[in-house]
Formats: C-alpha cells, structure tokens, sequence
C-alpha cells in the first residue's frame, strides 16, 4: 500500500512567523496521523529575494518545533529545467503565448474601458484580468517582437485551455473554501483569465512550478493556507493539460494578526526566531496557533 505523501513548502524571501509554524505542524500532524511521510520543498524561484540566509533560518527554525523530514529537500532553483520541459509542452500546443504589454500599457487599457462605462473583469484576489487582445498576434508578429527584445511573459491562453482539458474540473477539498467550500469542489480556471506561467528573469511561476514538484514528488495531499483555496482552480487545469494526477487538497485557517490580516513576511509579524529568543517553546507555538 502506498503511504501518503504531505508536503510544507516555504520561500527563503523572508522569517518563517506564526502562520507558517501552523502549516508545517497541520502538515506533520496529519501525515503522522495517516502513517505518511513529510516532505520539504524549498520554493526559490524567485533568485531575487530568495536568500541561503532565510533558507538556513526555515531548517533551524522547523527543527526547533521538533519537525523532521525526508532528504533530500528538493529547491525549485535546482529544477528549471523541469518547468521548461512543462512550458514548451505547452507552448508547442498552442495554448501559451507571449504576451508583451506593460502593467502601465494594461492600466490604460482598463481605464479607457472603465470611462467608456465597461466593468474590467477581476480575478479572485480582485485583481483585474490581463487583456486578451495578444491572443491574435499572428506567429510572424510574435516571433518578430522575440526577436527585437521586446520583454514578454509567457501567458495561459485559458480559453484554449481549457478546450483542450475539456470536461468538468474538479478537486477532493478535505478542509474548506472561503465560502465553507468542501468535498468535491468544481474548479474555475476561468476566473484568473490568462495566467503568467512564465517571465524572462523568472522562468516559471508559482503556478507552473508547485503542479510539476507536486507530480514529481508524488505528493498526494495538499495541506496550505485558505489563501491558495482559488488558485487550485487553475492548479487543476495545469493537471489536466501536462497529465498529471490531482492530490486531495485541505485549505486550512490563516493566522491572523491583531489588525486582523494575515501574517506577512514583509511586516515581520511574529517572526519565529524572535519568539524563539523571547523564551517561548515549541509547546508555546503550538497553544498559540491553536494545535
């Protein structure tokens, strides 16, 4: 019998705080509980803000709330090659496209549209939706524009996509949507419109990269935060293009700040280290994310 396979996957771009300590321990708690085995994956995509410094602080800091985990620890930065190979699958089915325009060239677009009168569609996260306008870029043009330099970032054609998919998509939701979402939830791809998969100075996304180490890893649960519940939509399409099997999913709870948002790196909310210096325990984590 195969065992579970569960999975924690934090970026080095920053301390690992509460909301992090919570998934890892969700993670290692449910795959005890199914006698399965815990992976870490260290997401460093982003070579910009990713540092060794913040990825030795994710090792000492998981050890000292007592998780272990399975070697080695695969790091995206070490498997480019894997998107790539996922990229020009699709690029050579014809559901991917460069797409040319600049956040400032997008603005003016929905501006216009949104004086003459015309609501701008928004994804989930309430961000609007790229223009659609380079799907009819003749092969000539786009090649031309690739061969000035123009910059690009390879898109989704979703539409096209999910023509291709083709069927009903859907997902085994073991925790809950923001809407009390569960059991069998039906994807909507559609809602994130044409999805970067790719950039010139980052040659995957987060999209393209976490559907290809799940696969490669044989991850068969996904335990992350409510924050992620939408993007498993397009997480879903991905599956169904390159052939790849879906994990049961489990959205859990964020750990919220007093403000009530959501922890963040960036505000360095209840860093780990720092909790760890003021005296606090493993023990004392564990109470205050409520575990």
């Amino acid at each position: 019998m195969t065992r579970p396979v569960f999975r924690f996957a934090p970026s080095p771009n920053g301390e690992l705080h509460l909301g992090h300590a919570y998934s890892a321990l969700l993670n290692a708690d449910l795959a005890e509980a199914a006698q399965g085995r815990l992976l870490l994956r260290i997401e460093d995509i982003d070579i910009a803000r990713c540092t060794p410094e913040y990825e030795e602080g994710i090792y000492r800091d998981l050890a000292w709330l007592g998780l272990s985990w399975e070697e080695p620890v695969r790091r995206q930065s070490d498997h480019f090659d894997d998107y790539h190979a996922a990229l020009e699958r699709l690029i050579d089915e014809d559901i991917v496209y460069p797409a040319f325009m600049s956040r400032g060239e997008v603005r003016a677009k929905i501006a216009d549209a949104e004086a003459e009168g015309r609501a701008w569609p928004r994804d989930p996260d309430g961000t609007p939706l790229y223009p659609t306008d380079e799907r009819r870029l003749s092969a000539r043009a786009r090649k031309r524009r690739m061969a000035d330099g123009d910059p690009f970032a390879w898109r989704l054609d979703v539409d096209a996509a999910l023509s291709i998919a083709g069927g009903r998509l859907s997902w085994t939701e073991g925790g809950s949507g923001p809407g009390g979402e569960t059991g069998e939830v039906v994807a909507t791809p559609a809602a994130w419109g044409d999805v970067v998969l790719a950039r010139k100075d980052t040659p995957t996304s987060y999209h393209l990269s976490v559907v290809i180490d799940d696969a490669l890893q044989g991850v068969t649960h996904v335990v992350r935060g409510r924050d992620l519940f939408h993007a498993t939509s397009v997480h879903r399409l991905l599956q169904a293009l390159l052939g790849l099997a879906a994990p049961i999913c489990f959205h859990h709870d964020l750990i919220l700040g007093d403000d009530g948002r959501k922890l963040s790196k960036t505000r360095n909310d209840t860093a780990l280290a720092a909790l760890c210096d003021a005296g606090l325990t493993p023990v004392d984590i564990r109470r205050m994310v409520g575990l």
